[in-house]
C-alpha cells in the first residue's frame, strides 16, 4: 500500500504531480469499461479503480472519457490519478491485454447461464474485470473471449445492481482474495 492519501476536497483540487503519481505502486487489475453509458457510473468507476490502486481502465464504445464534466464531479478528479485508455469494444481491450499483460485472467460480471458465483474464485494478478452497459450487460463477443463470467446473487425481486455497485464488489472481493496469499 502506498501512502499517498487524499481526501475528496484535496483530490477535486489537486493537480497530478508526475513524481508522486509515479510512486503510487499499482496493482496487475485492470478494469474495461464496455460501452456503460452513465457519466456518474463511470466517474464512479475511477474512484474505485483508485482505491484498489488498479493499473488502468479501459473505456470501450459508447462509454464517455474525461475530460468529462459529469466523470470529473463523481470521479472527484480520480481521472487525473489514474491510468486510463480508449478502445472501440471490449473484444479489442481483451486482445490488446493479452498480447500486452503475460497469463492475465480476465472475467466478466453478468448473469448468464454460464455464470459463476463471484466469490467461488481464486484470483490471481494479473487480472482484469469487465462491466457492461446498464441495460445490455456486457457484450456476447466480450463474454465468450473472458476466461470466466461472475455473477453475484440477489435475494429479492430485482435481477441486477447497479453497474459501479457491482463492479465494487467484485474489485473488494479479488483484492480480498489475493491479500491473503
Amino acid at each position: 500500500m502506498n501512502n499517498l492519501k487524499l481526501k475528496a476536497a484535496e483530490l477535486r483540487t489537486t493537480e497530478v504531480d508526475p513524481e508522486v503519481a509515479q510512486k503510487i505502486q499499482r496493482n496487475p487489475l485492470y478494469i474495461i469499461v464496455d460501452n456503460v453509458l452513465d457519466t456518474y457510473n463511470i466517474g464512479a468507476i475511477f474512484r474505485l479503480a483508485d482505491a484498489v490502486a488498479a493499473e488502468k481502465v479501459i473505456l470501450c464504445g459508447g462509454s464517455e472519457t474525461p475530460p468529462h464534466t459529469r466523470i470529473k464531479k463523481a470521479s472527484i478528479n480520480t481521472t487525473e490519478w489514474v491510468k486510463w485508455e480508449y478502445k472501440e469494444t471490449a473484444l479489442e481491450a481483451i486482445e490488446d491485454l493479452r498480447k500486452k499483460v503475460d497469463g492475465i485472467k480476465i472475467y466478466s460480471v453478468e448473469l448468464d447461464n454460464r455464470s459463476v458465483p463471484y466469490d467461488s474464485v481464486q484470483y490471481t494478478f494479473p487480472v482484469a474485470v469487465i462491466v457492461g452497459h446498464e441495460s445490455d450487460g456486457v457484450s456476447e463477443e466480450a463474454m465468450k473471449a473472458s476466461d470466466g463470467i461472475l455473477e453475484l446473487p440477489m435475494w429479492g425481486v430485482n435481477i441486477s445492481l447497479n453497474v459501479m455497485v457491482s463492479l465494487g464488489i467484485v474489485l473488494y472481493e479479488v483484492m480480498k482474495n489475493l491479500s491473503k496469499k
